[in-house]
């Protein structure tokens, strides 16, 4: 109505008389209050033109923007990229909660909060290309660095689906405004500034909710919900890994303590004559296991390692790189294959210059014994070693493999090598002495006559010995022969603890006797 003010009128008003009587009543405070006062008059006639029309206006202009750029997230916010010999789709979708889900089909997926929202990262593993998988298999040196190389592909897909995900935002926005608007050419390029604002608070608050620690704190769903119980959390595992090589390095020096107390043992006293034999198995690509070898060996003068077995875990073609640590001991290398080591495997430790590997053939003679051994029958990297389905028979071949040796020998041989105790079996009687492993647990048994002598794992069981809560010990034997009857005279049963346990024991036995002695 015409003469009647409005109430932006009356506030505009009152907000410059208010600064006008202040500044007349405080003469030192004029100059200051002066601009206060131009300041209140702006407002004023900014809030004057607050009219329900106008709130309307921009009302429906956010309105649209943000629907406009929520669908354009949806259409065009995705893109398919290489990850190592994977490929991989990556897609942003809008969400309240946030966070990265990683989807693994048909095994499950691992949701990762990663930001707070209000967007979500979706990453699915599509499909691998064999070429490049045969390929790194072919060559373990393509593994080295694949794993930043990695890295680097997902950070190129993301900055690239930030930028497809910005352009989708702006052309939904800007194309629903027009169709609402009904082409009123001014409106897309406002909505477009209006998706620019709404992006940046997006990024901001994605950026300021930000957790990188979130990687090693996932939730598993689907069949991957094992996961854990099978690899452990992720973080701990890292942490603990940290400790298992700290204490072991310290342990590797206390192995100087146990030969010390070797030597004062007063019921045997191995010479210069005696050959010391290093009886290790089931090192299962522990990280520190050849330098605990190579202090044993040092320390005690061995003459030669034997290895029962389980070198790897799962004998691929990458893991034969382990093997190289055979090359730095310096002595000769006696090997076997166990269930977990693949053809592949036994044929990188037969390329190493020190190595011998037996496979069931006649005797070799090492240091003046003669010995003679064969690989586990069977090949089950996917299965625990305790837990594994072979029959009896199955086990007990590979025993029968070298009972029909054995039977056509002049003699029999000084020292016989099975991976699995079971297969001991058929040679009971045939063969004075019997190295095994398999079963990650020192055993001394007699079968008739035959001595058998169960190593455990001299790897802490490798990685896997860091999941339980009861750390796997690390255990070897120093076996000392006779010179001239090549007899088993006495062995050093040497025990360094695990995880969180620093002691380093060893024990003294004698073939036929009671343990004279610890420490």
């Amino acid at each position: 109505m015409m003469g009647q003010v409005t109430w932006t009128g009356r506030l505009r008003e009152t907000a410059s008389r208010v600064y006008a009587g202040i500044g007349r009543r405080v003469p030192r405070a004029r100059s200051g209050l002066a601009a206060a006062g131009r300041a209140g008059a702006l407002t004023g006639r900014v809030l004057g033109r607050l009219s329900p029309r106008w709130v309307h206006r921009w009302a429906v202009r956010i309105v649209v923007a943000l629907a406009g750029a929520v669908l354009g997230l949806m259409l065009g916010a995705h893109t398919t990229s290489a990850v190592g010999p994977f490929d991989a789709s990556f897609d942003l979708r809008p969400s309240l909660s946030g966070g990265s889900v990683v989807h693994i089909p048909p095994l499950g997926s691992l949701e990762l909060r990663t930001q707070s929202g209000p967007l979500r990262l979706d990453v699915e593993l599509q499909r691998l290309r064999p070429a490049e998988a045969q390929a790194l298999l072919r060559d373990p040196a393509r593994l080295q660095g694949i794993g930043d190389r990695a890295i680097d592909d997902v950070r190129a897909a993301v900055t690239l689906l930030a930028i497809k995900a910005s352009l989708s935002a702006l052309a939904g926005a800007a194309l629903l405004s027009l169709l609402v608007h009904r082409w009123r050419f001014r409106e897309p390029f406002i909505a477009a500034g209006l998706s620019v604002v709404m992006l940046g608070a997006v990024a901001g608050g994605a950026y300021a909710t930000r957790r990188p620690e979130a990687i090693s704190e996932p939730t598993y769903t689907g069949l991957l919900t094992n996961a854990p119980a099978l690899v452990g959390d992720a973080r701990s595992i890292v942490n603990r890994f940290g400790a298992y090589r700290e204490e072991l390095a310290g342990l590797v020096t206390n192995v100087s303590k146990l030969y010390a107390t070797a030597t004062t043992l007063p019921t045997f006293q191995p010479n210069d004559s005696t050959i010391r034999v290093l009886h290790v198995s089931d090192l299962h690509l522990s990280p520190t296991a050849y330098s605990v070898i190579k202090s044993v060996v040092g320390q005690f003068k061995v003459d030669m390692v034997i290895d029962t077995g389980d070198l790897t875990d799962w004998g691929s073609e990458p893991e034969t790189k382990y093997v190289q640590g055979i090359g730095s001991l310096h002595v000769p290398y006696v090997y076997i294959r166990g269930n977990h080591d693949s053809a592949a495997t036994a044929t990188a430790v037969a390329s190493q210059p020190n190595a011998i590997v037996l496979g069931g053939g006649p005797p070799v003679t090492v240091k003046g014994l003669t010995i003679i051994g064969t690989g586990d029958p069977r090949f089950t990297p996917d299965k625990e070693t305790r837990d594994d389905s072979a029959s009896a028979e199955e086990v007990q071949s590979a025993g029968q493999q070298l009972e029909t040796v054995v039977k056509y020998l002049l003699k029999p041989p000084d020292i016989t090598l099975l991976h699995d105790p079971l297969s001991a079996v058929p040679l009971k009687n045939k063969v004075p002495l019997i190295l095994a492993g398999h079963i990650h647990k020192r055993e001394a048994e007699r079968l008739g006559k035959t001595l058998v002598l169960v190593e455990g794992s001299t790897g802490g069981a490798g990685l896997r010995g860091l999941q339980g809560e009861k750390p796997t010990p690390i255990e070897c034997s120093v076996l000392y022969f006779d010179a001239k009857t090549h007899k088993l005279q006495a062995y050093d049963a040497i025990t360094l603890g695990g995880l969180g346990q620093t002691e380093a024991t060893i024990e003294r036995h004698l073939v036929g006797g009671e343990p004279q002695a610890g420490s």
